[in-house]
Parts: structure tokens; sequence; C-alpha cells
């Protein structure tokens, strides 16, 4: 027999479980904060990049880059400010991050344990979670995931299953685009990070990553994109480049946070701005008749 829980039993849960989560987040800004002294710690390596050898050092390190030399190449012209100026910089873009991800849901979002981590630490996976979301309607946008932590690049398997050839070409023509630019401009850049690549490859991950390797979480996250593209539920992408991240830290669910932004099936939208595009396969689904 099914458990039926009332409408006002539903919203006392989630209320409290917001309230929790609400707690967790400031208890590890304030009390964490205060006693660990680690909070903005990967900030350190977006503030400390050396565009001349970004590629020193041990992955989990403290001020450790691993990002793609165009990556390098934006952040350089900012590590001249001083370090506060350039947190609070960085602070300020990954909470716009999340208001634009959770709108009028803002505070849920913040109270999902992941985003606090990840807001705590200061990483890019909120920055992945919107660059998911923009990259329905504006496919370029999957060139910083590709850029960046490259392997949550098999949420593309989504245009590859539903057909939308245009979408991949332009995502994939656009980071050919950048790497070609900038691979003139600093080759020598690019020679390290591939080095760097390759001498890390199944290396396990410091704690508190999870230690399950990437593959076995690859395969997984790309039947999961799969399955999502073919039943219309774009919520699937998101999932699916969560679970292809290089090292599973818990702060990279974070890239969940594009649930908020994302309905969950194809179609379910009331409003021009709810779903950032259909896409053709999905228009066909919207074209149907709907009910009066």
């Amino acid at each position: 027999m099914p458990i039926v829980i009332s409408e006002q039993r539903r919203r006392l849960l989630v209320h409290s479980a917001v309230l929790v989560g609400l707690i967790f987040a400031a208890y590890l800004f304030i009390v964490s904060e205060s006693q660990k002294g680690s909070a903005a710690y990967d900030i350190v390596a977006y503030y400390l990049v050396n565009l001349g050898q970004p590629y020193s050092g041990n992955v989990g390190d403290l001020g450790f880059f691993a990002y793609a030399p165009p990556i390098a190449l934006a952040l350089a012209p900012f590590t001249h400010l001083p370090w506060m100026v350039f947190v609070t910089a960085w602070y300020t873009l990954l909470f716009g991050a999340v208001a634009w991800l959770g709108r009028r849901n803002v505070l849920t979002l913040l109270a999902f344990p992941p985003v606090a981590i990840d807001l705590y630490h200061g990483n890019i996976h909120l920055l992945i979670a919107v660059a998911i979301v923009l990259g329905f309607r504006y496919p370029a946008a999957w060139s910083f995931v590709l850029l960046t932590k490259v392997t949550p690049g098999i949420g593309l398997l989504w245009f590859v299953a539903r057909r939308e050839w245009r979408q991949l070409y332009v995502a994939l023509g656009a980071t050919v685009a950048v790497v070609a630019v900038t691979f003139v401009l600093m080759p020598g850049q690019w020679l390290g990070w591939f080095e760097m690549l390759f001498a890390s490859a199944g290396t396990p991950p410091p704690w508190p990553a999870l230690p399950i390797p990437l593959w076995f979480r690859l395969p997984l996250a790309a039947a999961v994109v799969w399955w999502g593209a073919r039943h219309n539920r774009p919520w699937a992408v998101p999932l699916s480049a969560a679970l292809a991240l290089p090292a599973l830290w818990p702060g990279g669910f974070a890239i969940l946070a594009a649930w908020w932004r994302l309905p969950r099936r194809v179609g379910d939208y009331h409003a021009a701005d709810d779903f950032p595009s259909i896409g053709p396969s999905a228009a066909r689904v919207d074209a149907r008749p709907r009910p009066a």
C-alpha cells in the first residue's frame, strides 16, 4: 500500500531540509573556516596560475592548476589584483551563478550540501552547471566544460543520441577554434598540459574524493545521458557530467545545480526562458496536441 504524504507535511519536510542545509552551509563558512582556514582553497590555484609554466605540482596540492591553457590565459590578467579583490570577484561570480540557476529557489539551492561545499572551496562546478544549461541553446558554451574538467564533456552525447548534429558541430567547432588559436600563441603550455594529463592518469585522487575510478564511472555517465536524450530528460546531462568528473569530489555534485534551471522533461515549460532550447527532437515532442 503506497504511503500518502499530505501537502502540509510535505512542505514541512521540504522546509526542514532546507533549514538543515542552510545551517550546514553556515557551519562551513563560520565554524569550519575559523578552525581550518580552508575556505577558497581552490581559488588559490586560479590566483597563482603562472602563464609561463602553469602545470607544476601534483593533483590536490594547494595551488595546483589543471585546466587547459586557454583558461590560464583568461585568468592571467586578473592575477595582478590583490588577493582579497580577486577572491571577492570570484565569489561574486559563483554566487551570481547560484542566483541565476536557483532564481526564486535560490535558498533551496544554497541548502544543497554539494553547492555549499563547492562555494566554500571556490571550485568551478557551479560554472560548469551554468555552461551546461546554456549549452542547450548555445552549444559553444560546452567549450568551457571541455577546456576545464574535460571528461564531463560526455554530456555532448545528448546531441549525438538525438541526432542534433548542428549543435554538436558548433560545440566541437568552437572548442577546436579556441584550441587552434591558443596553440599557435602558446604551444609549450599545451604540450605541458598534455604531459600533465598523461602523468596524472590513473593516479588516485587524494581524500576526500570518492574512491570510484573514472573507468567505471565514464560508461555509466554515457548510459545516463544517452537514456536521458532518448527519453527527453535534460536533467540527465548534468547528472552524467557529475558522474564523469576526473575526480569525484563531494563538491563536484554541485553540477546538479543545473537541475534547478532545467525542466524534468523536454516540453515541460511554460515560458520561453524556462528551458534554454528545445532543439529539433524536442520541437516534435512539444508539437503534440495538449489537453485543453
